[in-house]
């Protein structure tokens, strides 16, 4: 197995100065959601995806775009709803009647940073349009392909308590989220701060954070971040807690495994490759822990260990399941 050079530490520096900074800008907005950052960082500099779950009124919005604000980047919202097509999202061909030809319009799609709110309020189809640009990096218009910008990164949210005109999510759209978070409430401390901050009006949505960070600067974590060394045995790790959710009976006991219809693909082992080299970089530093694989569980895993009707019913979540799958496999 070839293994790339590993980050000078110049290379690191820089990327760690850049992450403080970014931090720094993130924190002057955002009251506590120090997880949630975390979580959008390791997204960003993964080059994947993140899905956002909570109820309404908890930032999730706020957070996209102050991420946004703090890179030099183009960001674009997209409101989700039951009648939207998937040519609002990628773009589309309009005829130019002075031309008499027709000319392509790009949808919002094509953007450093897109948010995708509520997007399980949209219908599959439109849905399924989002598939290629998630996991090819480009759109298809008209026969022509138009590839994405770099960095992409797509925040998706969504709203658990409100199921009337939803779409669920299917588990192949699910899949292509290299994370998914569950924002929390605030703390009373925390939301007495919130509402001081809307008194400064640095919550006030016309008001744009300065940008600390440039495109090139998130190119350059990125690069820095597929470099982190990953040892043989934290490689071992990964497969074989991928391995136990397809696996769970003779591991977490037959009880539990029941609540498991289905365990994590192969996208769990590369999400956790990704992720973890990404965390270990917000870490300072420049190879992987198992502490850094552990601390991403949730965030790789709730999504794609799928439960049973049964486990709904008994109160199961994911988490517990994916607490004992990690109980289960022993620490390199």
């Amino acid at each position: 197995m070839a293994q790339q050079n590993a980050p000078t530490p110049d290379e690191m520096a820089r990327a760690r100065a850049v992450l403080d900074e970014i931090a720094t800008a993130y924190s002057r907005r955002m009251v506590g959601q120090e997880r949630l950052r975390t979580s959008l960082l390791v997204a960003l500099i993964s080059g994947g995806h993140i899905l956002l779950e909570s109820v309404p009124g908890l930032a999730k919005t706020t957070a996209a775009s102050t991420l946004a604000d703090t890179v030099a980047a183009d960001f674009k919202r997209i409101q989700c709803t039951p009648d939207l097509l998937p040519s609002d999202i990628t773009g589309n061909q309009v005829y130019d009647q002075a031309k008499g030809t027709f000319r392509t319009v790009l949808g919002p799609v094509h953007a450093n940073f897109v948010l995708l709110d509520e997007i399980n309020r949209s219908s599959a189809k439109t849905q399924s349009a989002m598939l290629e640009a998630m996991q090819e990096h480009q759109t298809t218009i008209g026969g022509q392909v138009h590839h994405l910008p770099k960095p992409f990164l797509v925040i998706a949210t969504q709203n658990p308590v409100e199921q009337e005109g939803t779409y669920e999510l299917p588990e192949a759209q699910l899949d292509r989220f290299l994370l998914k978070e569950i924002v929390e409430y605030p703390s009373p401390q925390e939301e007495f701060e919130v509402l001081a901050r809307i008194d400064t009006g640095l919550l006030d949505p016309e008001a744009h954070l300065a940008s600390t960070a440039s495109l090139d600067d998130v190119l350059l974590m990125q690069d820095v971040a597929r470099r982190v060394h990953v040892s043989p045995e934290i490689r071992n790790y990964i497969v074989g807690i991928s391995y136990v959710t397809r696996n769970p009976a003779p591991y977490i006991g037959e009880e539990r495994a029941r609540y498991i219809k289905y365990g994590a693909s192969p996208r769990a082992s590369i999400a956790f490759l990704q992720a973890s080299r990404a965390l270990a970089l917000i870490n300072g530093r420049a190879h992987v822990l198992p502490e850094d694989v552990r601390e991403l569980r949730h965030l790789v895993l709730r999504h794609r260990v799928l439960l049973t009707f049964e486990a709904e019913a008994d109160g199961i979540r994911s988490e517990d399941l994916v607490d004992a799958i990690f109980q289960s496999v022993p620490t390199p």
